[in-house]
């Protein structure tokens, strides 16, 4: 009996230390889809582009500060990524999220009617199952760098961060 004590205990220990870690989590760049006129006739702009990349970046940074999430390092596979329509790739962001042993994965887009009407959209989902775990979404008004932000922060803050939104919580 003793001796099954001295290998179960070490397991239970183990056990907890995993579920008191974060779950892994990428978090890719979001993607945009530009059906205004605007977009149709010049396409993609310079300030659009890198507001995805910095909305990318707070994601990123506001989900590892909260301490709920480690956040993965995507450079490994960022390239693969940027080269695939993640929303439409057949679970090719799921697979790229499994390269980098993440648990979740946040993929998101902007959809631009106009320069005033815009919307952001974030999917969490879980990289093992490929379930949809939490869909957040919220409309802009004004393509500008604050009106991207403060969407972003307020999808962070009120919807992936906010108790029983669909986020695993850590035990």
């Amino acid at each position: 009996m003793r001796s099954l004590l001295i290998l179960v205990v070490p397991l239970l220990l183990m056990s907890a230390t995993a579920r008191a870690e974060p779950p892994k989590l990428a978090v890719f760049d979001l993607e945009m889809i530009d059906t205004s006129l605007q977009g149709e006739v010049s396409g993609p702009r310079a300030d659009e582009q890198a507001r995805l990349m910095h909305v990318g970046d707070q994601v990123r940074k506001e989900l590892g500060e909260s301490g709920k999430f480690r956040v993965l390092d995507i450079a490994p596979v960022n390239a693969a990524a940027h080269g695939s329509n993640l929303q439409a790739c057949g679970g090719c962001d799921l697979k790229l999220a499994g390269e980098l042993g993440a648990d979740l994965e946040i993929t998101g887009v902007v959809q631009k009617v106009s320069n005033l009407i815009l919307n952001i959209n974030l999917y969490l989902r879980d990289v093992h199952s490929g379930q949809l775990l939490a869909a957040a979404s919220a409309d802009m008004r004004g393509n500008t760098d604050e009106s991207w932000a403060r969407a972003t922060g307020y999808l962070v803050r009120n919807r992936l961060l906010a108790p029983n939104y669909g986020a695993p919580q850590p035990q």
